[in-house]
């Protein structure tokens, strides 16, 4: 029998297992390669998701160019975003730099949400909730209603009706086009800032609620009602019977127009950790695809039959931006987006890829206009409005206010939307605009000269 004994915790010679050095650091790294095994599975599960590009999703090319409005027609821009598509583009030939300015509205309240132009009138709802109508030719107010304490959104113009909707109180109503005279009302369990779309004797609309509504244009009363993922803030695009709509739960549904029914529903991919994005901007639909911003940073674009998820293209900042799609002469069909990092984007509208940026110095919070060849878009700080050439980005106008949904336009004129005013743009020759130019400064230094011999006026009466 030997001296020494054997232990449960190790051999006689070896003793204990955490006094042995070898197999600790052989513990040790077993455990940090497990920790790190780990930890590398929770980053892909829980970092931002990378953009898509899926090549194979289809796309409508058009068949011929758009043909522009001729310079001596005027055209009605009778919804938000322009059509019922929401597309934000007008094909016109004689809308573009320089202009002189024939007359100006306003200052206050504020006007988050542009007008429509019909018929020789403006159409518009300030902050406040004071629906207005203007002449188009003089900006002179022909009729005005308060109709709300809150208001977000544009009319919609239809066989002589106007359709708004309200903020504070959240509700419904329709208004003769003629005397702003109500001609009927509905009230609504939420807010709503969801520009109407009316298309054969409907309005339809979205809510904070998350819910989609249709109802009879001419009394108001409910068809349907399509609850959807979360919140509906931007305003329905219609396209060939089916509307589309994104939402605050980060989904874009598809619902068909005659009887709600949901055709189908498309998450965004949302940011790092799991988290969804949210659908603030209004879709554009055009080439057989649905175009929208996220609070996540990206621009999506999905088949407009499936849902199918064709790309996305990230951005440095959310983008409250609605898109606007355009095939300008000279260019591919493009979308042209804002976003909070400051940039405006054009974007080739099959691939997602970048054709230009513009850094605008300041956010991009509204929805941006193409009028003719030049794309108008504002920021948010330092509230003013550039006008870039849709074909390369270069910048071709400047305007000294903006900030949210910069231009609208009957063919005529270009009316831009200050940060709680209106000015009347009239296009006019280089050769005007310098006469124009020297002019104005003829007039400051006129003025400039009465002030010095005022001043001198002034200073010998005190002498004597």
């Amino acid at each position: 029998m030997t001296d020494t004994q054997s232990t449960p915790e190790g051999g006689p010679e070896n003793g204990p297992w955490y006094r042995q050095r070898g197999k600790v650091i052989a513990l040790a790294v077993v455990a940090l390669v497990a920790i790190g095994a780990i930890g590398l599975i929770a980053y892909n599960e829980l970092k931002r998701p990378a953009d898509v590009s899926n090549p194979d999703v289809p796309f409508e090319a058009p068949i011929a160019k758009p043909k522009p409005v001729p310079e001596d027609k005027t055209v009605n821009w009778t919804t938000f975003r322009l059509n019922p598509q929401r597309t934000g583009y007008l094909p016109v030939t004689g809308i573009h730099p320089p202009f002189k300015r024939v007359w100006k509205y306003g200052d206050q309240p504020l006007l988050e949400f542009p007008p429509i132009v019909v018929d020789g009138r403006l159409y518009f709802v300030d902050n406040d909730g004071h629906a207005r109508a203007l002449n188009a030719d003089t900006g002179r107010e022909i009729w005005h209603r308060r109709i709300a304490s809150l208001n977000a959104s544009t009319p919609t113009y239809s066989k002589g009706r106007l359709y708004i909707v309200n903020l504070e109180p959240g509700h419904v109503l329709s208004l003769n086009a003629k005397n702003g005279r109500k001609i009927w009302e509905k009230g609504l369990p939420c807010r709503s800032e969801s520009s109407p779309v009316v298309v054969r004797n409907r309005v339809y609309f979205g809510c904070e609620n998350g819910v989609l509504y249709a109802l009879n244009a001419r009394n108001g009363k409910d068809i349907w009602e399509t609850s959807v993922a979360g919140a509906i803030k931007g305003a329905p695009a219609y396209v060939d019977g089916t509307l589309y709509v994104g939402d605050y739960g980060g989904v874009v549904t598809a619902v068909r127009a005659k009887s709600g029914a949901t055709l189908w529903q498309s998450d965004g991919l949302g940011t790092s950790f799991g988290r969804a994005g949210a659908f603030y901007s209004t879709p554009a639909v055009a080439y057989g695809r649905v175009y929208l911003g996220s609070n996540d940073g990206r621009v999506y674009s999905f088949d407009a039959d499936t849902g199918e998820l064709a790309w996305t293209h990230s951005t440095g900042g959310w983008v409250y931006s609605g898109p606007t799609v355009a095939q300008v002469p000279g260019t591919p069909p493009t979308v042209y987006i804002g976003s909070f990092d400051g940039n405006v984007y054009a974007l080739d509208a099959k691939s997602g890829e970048t054709r230009w940026t513009f850094p605008m110095e300041g956010r991009v919070i509204g929805s941006l206009s193409v009028i003719g060849r030049t794309v108008y878009a504002a920021t948010f700080d330092g509230t003013t409005t550039y006008g870039l050439s849709a074909k390369s980005g270069r910048e071709v106008f400047e305007f000294h206010t903006g900030a949210y949904m910069p231009a609208v336009s009957d063919g005529e004129k270009l009316y831009l939307v200050g940060y709680s005013s209106i000015h009347a743009l009239l296009p006019i020759t280089p050769k005007q605009a310098r006469a124009e130019r020297r002019a104005k400064d003829a007039r400051k230094a006129a003025r400039q000269k009465a002030r010095r011999q005022a001043k001198q006026a002034g200073n010998g009466a005190n002498g004597n």
